[in-house]
């Protein structure tokens, strides 16, 4: 693994904390999970596995020590490996054949929603709220955090692509 990397992935988890921090919550203490974006954003600058599974992990454990919502330690550490594997393979899959204008946002898009159902699915299994609770956290938390993490997204990934290959680490 190349220093550089992960010290550019740590910086992102440290902004991801930040702002998973300072999010205020919407609903019964679930928010945005801005760290969320800044996994995303490592994934699609440095789509290997190792550095994914590396991510994931840091950012399972960021958003566990963070989390407000009851049930979130345990949700987020089964919800970012699991999503960051996805994303990879989504990632590899449409990598060459759509053009980043497009494939950012619906990755970002897709990938939060699938991060926020298998959330959502082990929270609410952990505290015991199977009972039609999902379709209305899914609504009011999940597509909310889909949008503003979608447009993060589209904001942030062309300026930290230009700033890399100007540094010239996306050769690395």
């Amino acid at each position: 693994m190349n220093t550089r990397v992960l010290v550019l992935l740590s910086l992102f988890m440290g902004i991801g904390a930040v702002l998973h921090f300072i999010i205020p919550p919407f609903f019964y203490g679930m928010k945005p999970d801005m760290l969320l974006s800044m996994m995303f954003l490592g994934i699609m600058l440095f789509p290997r596995l190792k550095y994914t599974l590396v991510v994931s992990m840091a950012a399972a454990f960021i958003s566990a020590l963070t989390t407000q919502t009851p049930g979130g330690q345990i949700a987020n550490v089964i919800d970012k490996p699991i999503t960051g594997l996805l994303f990879l393979g989504l990632l590899l899959l449409i990598q060459n054949r759509l053009n980043n204008t497009f494939s950012v946002p619906v990755l970002t898009a897709v990938g939060t929603m699938i991060s926020g159902s298998i959330f959502l699915t082990a929270a609410l299994y952990i505290v015991g709220l199977m009972d039609g609770a999902f379709p209305i956290l899914f609504v009011s938390i999940v597509l909310p955090a889909a949008v503003l993490n979608t447009a993060f997204m589209m904001i942030v990934y062309p300026i930290v692509q230009n700033i890399l290959k100007q540094t010239q680490l996306t050769t690395i």
